[in-house]
């Protein structure tokens, strides 16, 4: 898929400093090829939790931010990612005491 298009579907705008950081996402992330689709399907199943696929402006990776509100559907959105996660094997990493994770890459 086109970076232009990767960006477009995640809500940035297409400006040189967007394309650089997905560059350097896309150049971080081990396998990006075999979770490109799984990452942008992801993303749309979020957006009905107020959830999200977003770069990561801390680290050169994709992140994974669970905004639910509520104990019980932010625990449900949580094992969403982590089951999508075992489901197309790819490793994530939990940033301490928040509902977010990076997206490391393809086991």
């Amino acid at each position: 898929m086109e970076k232009q298009a990767i960006l477009t579907q995640l809500g940035y705008s297409i400006t040189p400093k967007s394309e650089a950081q997905l560059e350097c996402v896309i150049n971080n992330t081990v396998g990006f090829e075999h979770i490109e689709k799984h990452l942008l399907s992801l993303h749309d199943a979020l957006k009905v939790h107020h959830s999200f696929v977003a770069l990561s402006s801390n680290k050169d990776y994709f992140k994974i931010k669970n905004e639910a509100t509520g104990a019980d559907l932010i625990a449900e959105v949580n094992e969403m990612i982590i089951k999508w996660a075992a489901k197309y094997k790819i490793t994530l990493e939990k940033v301490p005491n928040k509902n977010t994770y990076y997206v490391i890459g393809y086991k």
